[in-house]
């Protein structure tokens, strides 16, 4: 992440209420399937900008470890195809703005990533999104259809990949509240050298952890239909033998 240091509106951005659609979104699962919204937890917590210091995510890819009690929020929880994906954005000023432009390679911009994950922290990318740009949905929250939709497995984590910035970070959560990031040279404090992981098959180090914060985006999933199993024949009702008489 990276910080705003000069002067900063106080108030904190209003558009995280508000829905704005990239794309219409309607969504008909098959018979025994189910949509789940991945990363959406009991908490909404709105993104920094503009409030001071405004803080966005920078050209990295990051994945929410922990928000409270909630471990595996963003975690697969079944196999299917992820269909969409939805991000919070704060507003930045114009100075903001052009101070992040300058020094992080222009617009903002982001997409999704699937990372299937192990104990040490590496993470390997199985799929991902597009990026988009996010300029025109500053102060909502918006939310991209896929075209191709990616299909995951229960285990793994949804990321968000940003490889300039995005104003989808929000500040002052508990210690309990906690993600990681990829950095060049696992340096945690190199919030501008380029690591975005937009690479299928790509393998990075999620070494570096960013407490009492949370990244402000989720993902739809929608599961893998189960066949419903055949009902067994009901057993024969046994024919009574007939009385004998004496």
């Amino acid at each position: 992440m990276t910080r705003w240091f000069r002067h900063a509106a106080t108030a904190f951005a209003a558009g995280v209420g508000s829905a704005a659609f990239a794309a219409c979104l309607v969504v008909a699962p098959p018979a025994g399937a189910a949509i789940i919204e991945v990363g959406d937890t009991a908490t909404d917590n709105a993104p920094s900008c503009p409030a001071s210091p405004c803080q966005a995510v920078s050209r990295t890819t990051g994945f929410q470890v922990r928000v409270g009690e909630e471990r595996d929020a963003f975690v697969i929880p079944q196999d299917g195809r992820i269909v969409a994906w939805t991000i919070s954005l704060g507003t930045p000023d114009d100075q903001q703005r052009e101070f992040f432009e300058e020094n992080l390679g222009g617009p903002a911009r982001a997409g999704i990533t699937v990372l299937r994950t192990d104990e040490r922290n590496f993470g390997r990318v199985v799929g991902r999104s597009g990026v988009r740009r996010l300029t025109p949905f500053f102060g909502t929250t918006a939310q991209f259809a896929i075209a191709e939709t990616i299909p995951v497995k229960a285990g793994y984590r949804i990321a968000l990949t940003v490889p300039t910035w995005a104003p989808a970070l929000a500040l002052g959560l508990g210690a309990d509240s906690a993600w990681r990031a990829v950095r060049p040279d696992n340096d945690c404090t190199d919030t501008e050298g380029q690591a975005a992981q937009l690479t299928v098959g790509l393998l990075g180090r999620y070494r570096c952890v960013y407490r009492t914060a949370r990244l402000t985006f989720s993902a739809t999933l929608v599961t893998r239909p189960v066949r419903p199993q055949p009902a067994e024949p009901p057993a024969p009702t046994p024919t009574p033998e007939p009385r004998r008489r004496f």
